[in-house]
């Protein structure tokens, strides 16, 4: 069976809403399983510049699957390797979160395989 890696990656500012009110960071995070394939996620790493606790949450047709809290100014990396497939059609998106008002830059990279 072949497969294809796909990534939804990228650096982006943010001003925080509340650590409970994460919200879609930017619409090119989001990805859509074609029809009649499946998606496998394999690992998320990230980076935080602010000085406050941050998290991004990986959903699946707007249902959390995985948090990824990053520390101030910390990066995290995590392998995905026990994680279900992802039927056709489910939308798999970050979201994230961030106390009131607090101000950075966010990189994300995750990355999974499409078969």
């Amino acid at each position: 069976m072949s497969s294809t890696p796909m990534f939804l990656q990228g650096v982006f500012g943010f001003v925080g809403a509340g650590l409970a009110a994460p919200a879609p960071l930017d619409p090119s995070l989001t990805f859509t399983v074609p029809p009649g394939m499946t998606a496998q996620p394999l690992y998320f790493r990230g980076g935080n510049s602010s000085d406050e606790l941050v998290y991004v949450t990986l959903t699946r047709d707007g249902t959390s699957m995985r948090v990824f809290p990053m520390g101030a100014r910390a990066s995290v990396n995590v392998p995905l390797r026990v994680v279900e497939d992802v039927d056709p059609d489910s939308v798999l998106a970050l979201t994230f979160a961030a106390p009131e008002g607090c101000s950075g830059s966010i990189v994300v990279d995750f990355g999974w395989v499409v078969f």
